[in-house]
């Protein structure tokens, strides 16, 4: 009696939060992870096994990246559990958050840290993080909370007795004035980007928010425009980058400087060859043996193709198309427009981020140092992957009951 009270007393939001997950996206969820783990130790172990800095600890990576893992779905599960309602008042404060951490990369009050010629990375303390992985969710979900009251704001009304108010009518009617504020936090969070520079981590960001923009019913016309001023401003970021230029010139012939710049590629092309129909076996791969460099990170798939072969690969890449796929029916099926434009803002960023990471390690574009989603070593990437998952899911929580008859 007494529990059938408290039911009774939850508010209609409050039993809405509390429905059931979505249990195939759950299970794709969990399974990429599990072999993701799986494939990371298989492919990190050789180098850890070799590497003074880690103390010759052939188990560093995947006991690092295991534990991220467990906290990883636990944040999961308490963010499943989150009416995703409060999200839009976190937007802001996410993305004010990853505006200063990428600003912090730049300080000279030692918290950015430099690889491999990028400053990308944020340390404080014990703890590193890429701001990048912030403003992803930061520009998502400031974009599905702003754009969800799209049709709901008052219309703006001008003076059209006056030149000014003409003009600003005009630019209204055509869509310009709406586009202003997200042009501006995309303008500024992909010049502090390209700045490190962290070219995949902006195409990102850039895709997530117009894939926002597009399903909120942006004009079609503004991304063929902006899609123009983008590859245009890309271009000319890479022909006046001596870093940007160097890979480019690596991406159409690495053997051009085999030992150097193009050594990690030809290693991946070779991995990704020698697995055959069904691969050399798991744990069996000869590149990761200090042949292919950091295989632990970016090329992780290299080992996966190598050691599972093509078939191996083809269900790797398989589930992650019945994740994307997944989410989106998710993102159809919301019970209202901010849940919808969180899901395709965070399942096109894992789609593209997938297709970006695969088509770098088959030399189908240009390195861009870019991770494999579940795969690829990188404790908070994959606390902030999970947790994003645990939002799709608080959103499966709300989806209406179908009706009946």
């Amino acid at each position: 009696m007494l529990a059938r009270k408290m039911k009774r007393d939850l508010t209609v939001e409050e039993q809405l939060a509390r429905g059931p997950m979505d249990l195939p996206f759950l299970m794709l969820t969990l399974m990429l992870t599990g072999i993701g783990l799986i494939m990371m130790f298989s492919a990190s172990y050789a180098s850890a096994l070799y590497d003074a800095s880690v103390g010759y600890n052939p188990t560093y990576y995947i006991a690092r990246q295991a534990l991220f893992a467990v906290g990883g779905v636990a944040v999961l599960y308490l963010v499943s559990k989150i009416n995703y309602q409060w999200f839009r008042v976190l937007s802001v404060l996410v993305l004010a958050g990853a505006i200063v951490a990428l600003l912090l990369v730049f300080t000279p009050l030692g918290f950015g840290k430099a690889t491999v010629g990028a400053q990308r990375w944020v340390k404080i303390g014990p703890i590193n993080f890429q701001p990048s992985e912030i403003a992803k969710v930061g520009v998502i979900l400031f974009f599905a909370a702003r754009l969800s009251k799209r049709d709901t704001e008052k219309k703006k009304k001008f003076d059209k007795r006056k030149l000014s108010g003409r003009i600003l009518s005009f630019l209204d009617g055509i869509g310009f004035l709406e586009l202003i504020p997200y042009g501006a936090i995309l303008g500024v969070i992909a010049v502090l980007m390209l700045m490190e520079p962290h070219m995949s981590g902006t195409i990102l960001i850039l895709v997530a928010g117009a894939s926002i923009l597009f399903a909120a019913g942006i004009k079609f016309y503004w991304f063929i425009i902006g899609g123009a001023g983008v590859a245009a401003a890309l271009a000319f970021v890479i022909t006046q980058t001596d870093y940007m230029a160097y890979r480019i010139q690596i991406w159409l012939d690495p053997w051009s400087d085999p030992l150097i710049g193009g050594f990690q590629t030809i290693q991946s092309l070779y991995a990704v060859g020698s697995g055959g129909l069904l691969g050399l076996g798991l744990g069996k791969s000869r590149q990761k043996f200090l042949y292919l460099p950091e295989p632990e990170n970016d090329y992780v798939f290299s080992i996966v193709c190598e050691e599972l072969g093509y078939l191996g690969a083809a269900i790797v890449l398989i589930l992650f198309a019945l994740l994307i796929i997944r989410g989106y029916w998710i993102a159809v099926h919301a019970r209202d427009r901010f849940g919808a434009l969180m899901v395709v803002g965070i399942t096109t960023q894992i789609a593209v981020q997938v297709f970006l990471n695969i088509a770098v390690i088959t030399n189908m574009i240009p390195v861009t140092g870019i991770s494999l989603p579940f795969f690829s070593y990188g404790g908070t990437a994959l606390l902030i992957q999970l947790a994003e998952m645990g939002v799709i899911l608080s959103v499966s929580r709300q989806i209406p009951a179908p009706k009946q008859g």
